[in-house]
């Protein structure tokens, strides 16, 4: 179950430097004119954990498999691209395919990357994503609401459909999006069939400069202060740091050079784990001597549809789960050791799988 994040931002901001970042199985083209990126370029990039790396350690297994997130970069927008601007339909059906928005804002000044906005401003630049974003919407919400009008007056469900429309279409109108309206689960079913683009949740880059990587600057407080009231979350990275790092195979050379900038880890890192976050998104593990292995799941699943993650017939034939949890294990080191000291719990359908947990599926076939 790969979580799907779309990176999107206003062209030349580094959002193709950011993919060629994240992606260990694609490269997009990283050019300083509009529209490089035609076709959205996917790639994979692995989830770190270092509790994926202790399990490993402990029990030697023949291979390591690491959770992943799929990341797709689309292309820049532009003004107008709710009216087919630039490519723009192609681009916004490209970000209804996606689970999260990663919204990369240009903090830095540099006359070499082109840009036909005016001066640096990341508030206006974030606004004209989110106006195309919600205008977009705001034409799916009509063309609903078009067709339920008329099934409302003799029909009580479509007259509730309707209300929850006329709601977001307020909300629209008033220049906010949709993830800020606080739709109910129940509401939230009159509008699933649309994908709204400003209901997926969104996290942001702030692009700065080498000298602000770890402080910030102006620009990306600017972004903060902007975003406040969204319940967001602002990831401050130079791009092109993280890039470099990337692409370095020797671990002790990416070391040396992440020490040489004062870091401790990439900021890639924190960009994945708050996109996990962001999706309310748990993993637990499997190990055993042929593989340790890292699952992603929802929060609160229960047992029965994390085994399912590794296989459907796991689910349909689910009996019980063997549950170990991650400080137990690390604790007493071996799964048989952990038996003996009471920790292996035997879990039944109704159980609600909690972040790290180390887990066994017994299935009929």
């Amino acid at each position: 179950m790969a979580l799907q994040a779309g990176i999107v931002g206003l062209p030349n901001v580094g959002k193709s430097t950011l993919f060629n970042a994240v992606s260990n199985s694609a490269k997009a083209q990283a050019s300083n004119y509009r529209f490089c990126t035609i076709e959205p370029n996917v790639g994979l990039v692995d989830v770190p954990d270092s509790r994926l790396s202790k399990l490993a350690e402990l029990v030697q297994p023949q291979r390591v498999v690491p959770t992943q997130i799929e990341i797709v970069d689309i292309a820049g927008l532009v003004k107008g691209a709710s009216r087919g601007e630039g490519l723009g339909n192609k681009f916004l059906g490209n970000i209804r395919e996606v689970d999260a928005v990663i919204h990369v804002i240009r903090c830095f000044e540099d006359e070499n990357v082109l840009r036909e906005e005016g001066a640096i401003n990341p508030v206006s630049d974030k606004e004209i994503i989110d106006t195309e974003l919600q205008l977009k919407d705001l034409e799916s919400i009509e063309k609903k609401m078009s067709k339920t009008e008329k099934m409302a007056k003799t029909d009580p469900k479509a007259k509730a459909e309707l209300a929850v429309l006329q709601l977001c279409k307020d909300h629209l109108e008033k220049g906010r999006s949709i993830r800020e309206l606080g739709l109910s689960k129940e509401d939230k079913i009159a509008v699933a069939d649309l994908f709204l683009l400003t209901d997926k949740p969104v996290l942001y880059v702030a692009n700065v400069d080498e000298a602000s990587m770890h402080t910030g600057n102006k620009y990306s407080e600017m972004l903060k202060e902007a975003v406040k009231n969204e319940n967001a979350e602002v990831i401050i990275m130079n791009n092109n740091i993280e890039a470099q790092i990337a692409e370095m195979d020797n671990v002790d050379d990416r070391q040396l050079f992440m020490e040489e900038y004062g870091m401790t880890e990439p900021a890639l890192d924190r960009l994945i784990h708050s996109a996990y976050k962001l999706l309310n998104l748990y993993t637990y593990f499997t190990a055993g001597v042929q593989e340790v292995r890292a699952w992603t799941i929802h929060q609160g699943w229960k047992a029965p549809a994390a085994a399912g993650v590794i296989h459907t017939d796991f689910e349909k034939g689910f009996i019980k789960a063997e549950v170990i949890g991650y400080d137990d294990y690390v604790q007493y080191k071996t799964e048989a050791a952990a038996r003996e000291a009471g920790k292996l719990r035997i879990e039944g359908k109704e159980y609600i799988v909690k972040d790290g947990d180390v887990m066994h599926f017994r299935f009929n076939v």
